[in-house]
């Protein structure tokens, strides 16, 4: 079983590929199951992103209620823009606490897609990072069925370093960060449908933002068929839009 959470596609891409391998399924978290018996052999797979050099707010809680039955290997993989910061250690503690052995981390390169600092406008660019992450996941998969252990994220942080981070995360997922430009936005509602913690609600034909905090996935700016969504801070007008060309999400 492989579980992910994904906002543009790069962690379901990658999920869908590994189960793919080990003739297994894919499943979101955002389904909200999270007590699974496995059958003997069976391996157990988390696929996330990195949000601020740690694991997303959203990942996090999922993890501490997680169950697992008859688990053998467990493994993570983080898809990562610049560091997988200190992911693999993250999890690592906090499946520990819920009886869960965490066996190995792998890390793998995507296009990052908080483009309030970078830039995804260029297509050719955009592909070649995307078809070396295609590469790498592969290459993965192989030492999935060898079944190697340990951390082996590249460019990991200590776990300190979530200490420093964690506050600038809280305060950069505060929604006010987040509007829809009246002139663009239609009023279709797929902003709504697409926030996983269910931050946002259409009043009046318009985007709301009814929680003071989300998980900062931006899955409401890349979606957004007008581009109307943006973020107050930085450039993500300027750096487009993203969504993997390799699965639908």
């Amino acid at each position: 079983m492989i579980v992910y959470f994904s906002a543009t596609g790069n962690c379901k891409r990658t999920a869908e590929k590994i189960a793919e391998a080990f003739d297994d399924t894919a499943v979101s978290i955002e389904q909200g199951i999270t007590e699974f018996t496995l059958d003997d052999g069976e391996v157990f797979g988390i696929v996330t992103p990195v949000y601020w050099w740690q694991l997303p707010n959203i990942m996090r809680e999922y993890l501490k209620k997680l169950v697992l039955k008859n688990a053998g290997y467990t493994f993570l993989i983080v898809t990562y823009g610049t560091t997988p910061g200190c992911c693999g250690e993250d999890a690592r503690r906090i499946l520990n606490h819920r009886g869960i052995e965490l066996n190995a981390a792998f890390s793998i390169r995507t296009p990052d897609n908080f483009t309030p600092i970078f830039d995804l406008s260029d297509p050719v660019k955009v592909r070649s990072e995307v078809l070396f992450a295609e590469e790498m996941t592969n290459h993965i998969i192989q030492r999935l069925k060898s079944k190697e252990t340990g951390n082996h994220t590249e460019k990991r942080v200590p776990y300190a370093v979530r200490v420093i981070m964690d506050p600038f995360y809280n305060y950069e997922r505060q929604t006010k960060h987040l509007y829809a430009d009246s002139d663009l936005c239609i009023g279709c509602g797929i902003c709504q449908k697409k926030c996983p913690v269910g931050a946002i609600q259409i009043e009046n034909n318009k985007p709301v933002w009814v929680k003071k905090q989300c998980t900062l996935c931006l899955s409401c700016l890349h979606h957004c068929p007008k581009f109307a969504i943006q973020f107050t801070q930085g450039s993500s007008k300027k750096h487009g839009q993203y969504l993997n060309p390799n699965t639908k999400i």
